[in-house]
């Protein structure tokens, strides 16, 4: 079922200065950390920092999102439940969760989002958690267009969807392979990227297929020329990963997908947008200029490309040209992208291993590098580091304004401003001043100043599109005066746009209001689980978490990985991306499988060894360790 027309944009915060660029540069929700338990272990905010990010955003109508999604310890519960009380109290609007032991807690009325680590990957699992009170879902990354289409048909939850930013690779909440090397557990936030390393994988007799790649390296996701048919297929909150990104990527993102969004609302009325403001940026917006490992649409049209970036898991930037001339201490490039000095490149180098070099000068196309690094005639070379533009990025890079309309009306005391707000903020203030009337010798003159006084909005979030003067150009003011009521006028409509925000109006869904403070319930019920039987993957690791999986019909719940003594062969992944298919084994996709290679295929890293499962009919691929771990 749809669940409305307003499109969301939601962009990440590493912390309050983060959160604060976002909305300038036209987020409509941003999500952010809570002091603990986030699964961005190092990306905690105070309260504090909570507060003073949701009334920022409050200006402009848009939401904030604190992310406590982490799996809970008994010891931990009482703390988490007071986080989210005093996440409620500084006015954030939901709460990004994964451990369903939250629902049992006592909670504040705030909305409940499931995070992906809650593994929202079929419509079964999303039509409970619509069931049990979560107001949205957040999409398995791997999903399709269709399936997502069948989710929103079949259910009312709003659907939340990554469409930027860095990929896990396994199925979200289902990766263990950092616990079970190093006990560094991703569903608590503390991952440390296993799969971002060097794997040699062979067959069943140690014979070598592909040696010292990236091979569970991911493409960062890319979706930006997809959003259209994401919004007709459901999706209505569109999601940029990266609680760990620095303030440059959060600018640059978000301003690419606000002009994306913004052209999609431009050209299908049937959607609106989710908060208020019109954003100006005095840059352009190039997600291949900041952080990026290549673009991959992942699976949203389907398995038909390679999605891992087998060469390295840095940055890789955008594609600049080949080398076509070579000397000894420079290089020239196909191409006409401007090259300037500091500019990082990279290349993969003739023994397949990312390289890099910096720019130190550049004269009629030839290119001196601070070293040649292996460069060779044909290398495909890119920039990772962008010098110009993130000289530009330091400086200023957007601003956000609220399209006014001002009237200007004679009392019987003095002067009346009014404004109202006008595109998506429809509120209305006003600000009298008691004064003489004096009549104005030059009306023609008095009207000008008039203009030109009102119409200053200076650094408040306002931007004066339409005075009207309604005939009082006949009157002298001065510019005291006239500053007075514009000063005094604006802040009345500040204060108004930000109580609108807050209003508790009929309904808590995104198309009806752009503030999500309505009183919210998620009232226990025994609403069945829909699997049999729970598995450890479920990730229970505390009383009240046991405690909602019996309440909804699972009788004997398995402890998560991280509770358990864990002796023997354990599943560490489940993902998606299929080596088989990477690398061209896979006959459903014009495969050919190698005929002197024998199964089972091991991934090793030269200290451990990780044995591979390729489930054809699911189209997964499954990774399991032997190990011996005591919780």
């Amino acid at each position: 079922m749809d669940s409305g027309k307003k499109l969301e944009l939601l962009a990440p915060a590493k912390n309050l200065e983060c959160g604060i660029a976002a909305i300038h540069h036209g987020a409509d929700a941003v999500y952010i950390g809570a002091p603990k338990f986030g699964a961005r272990e190092a990306a905690g905010n105070s309260i504090g920092e909570i507060e003073k990010l949701a009334a920022e955003a409050r200006i402009f109508g848009a939401r904030t999102y604190v992310a406590l999604n982490t799996i809970l310890y008994d010891p931990e519960l009482e703390e988490a439940e007071r986080i989210i009380r005093q996440v409620y109290e500084a006015g954030a609007d939901a709460l990004i969760i994964q451990d369903m032991g939250i629902l049992e807690m006592n909670l504040p009325p705030i909305a409940l989002h499931a995070s992906t680590q809650a593994n929202n990957f079929t419509l079964g699992k999303i039509k409970f958690l619509e069931a049990v009170g979560f107001k949205r879902a957040v999409l398995a990354r791997e999903l399709s267009l269709d399936q997502i289409k069948a989710i929103s048909e079949q259910s009312a939850i709003e659907l939340e969807a990554f469409v930027h930013g860095s990929l896990c690779v396994s199925l979200s909440g289902q990766c263990f392979m950092s616990y079970a090397i190093g006990g560094r557990s991703a569903n608590r936030g503390a991952c440390a990227q296993p799969c971002r390393k060097e794997y040699t994988l062979t067959d069943t007799s140690g014979k070598v297929i592909i040696q010292n790649k990236y091979l569970l390296s991911l493409k960062d996701l890319d979706q930006s020329k997809s959003i259209s048919e994401l919004a007709a297929a459901g999706v209505r909150s569109f999601k940029i990963e990266g609680r760990l990104k620095d303030i440059d990527y959060v600018k640059n993102s978000t301003a690419y997908y606000r002009e994306e969004l913004d052209r999609i609302l431009e050209e299908k009325p049937e959607f609106t947008p989710a908060s208020y403001g019109k954003t100006t940026f005095f840059f352009k917006p190039d997600p291949a200029k900041t952080f990026h490992r290549g673009a991959t649409e992942y699976f949203l049209h389907g398995r038909k490309e390679r999605v891992a970036g087998l060469d390295s898991p840095k940055s890789t930037g955008e594609e600049l040209g080949k080398v076509t001339r070579l000397n000894l201490d420079s290089f020239q490039l196909s191409g006409n992208q401007p090259i300037a000095n500091n500019d990082g490149l990279t290349f993969v180098a003739r023994n397949g291993v990312s390289a890099g070099l910096k720019v130190n000068r550049v004269e009629n196309d030839i290119i001196y590098p601070d070293r040649m690094n292996g460069l060779f005639i044909g290398a495909v070379v890119s920039r990772n580091y962008d010098h110009a533009f993130q000289m530009a990025l330091g400086k200023k890079t957007a601003e956000r304004k609220i399209p006014v309309r001002i009237t200007l009306e004679e009392t019987s005391e003095g002067f009346e401003l009014q404004a109202t707000g006008t595109d998506e903020m429809t509120a209305t203030a006003s600000y009298a001043v008691s004064m003489a009337k004096v009549p104005a010798n030059n009306p023609i003159q008095s009207h000008e100043n008039i203009l030109r006084q009102l119409s200053k909005s200076g650094d408040t979030p306002f931007l004066v599109r339409e005075i009207e003067t309604c005939g009082n150009k006949k009157y002298f003011f001065t510019a005291q005066q006239l500053n007075e009521l514009r000063r005094g006028l604006l802040d009345e409509i500040l204060k108004l746009a930000v109580e609108t925000t807050m209003t508790d109006l009929s309904d808590n869904q995104i198309e009806n209001n752009s503030a999500t403070r309505k009183p919210f319930s998620s009232a226990p019920n025994s609403i069945p689980f829909p699997s049999e039987p729970i598995h450890f993957e479920n990730n229970i690791t505390n009383r009240l978490a046991m405690q909602f999986y019996r309440r909804h019909g699972i009788e004997k719940p398995e402890t998560g990985v991280e509770k358990r003594n864990i002796t023997g062969r354990l599943q560490v992944m489940t993902t998606k991306h299929c080596l088989q298919h990477e690398l061209g084994f896979c006959k459903r996709f014009g495969g050919e499988f190698p005929s002197d290679l024998a199964e089972p295929f091991f991934l090793q890293d030269g200290v451990n060894r990780f044995e591979l499962e390729f489930d054809c009919r699911n189209c997964m691929m499954k990774i399991f360790k032997e190990v011996n771990k005591e919780k």
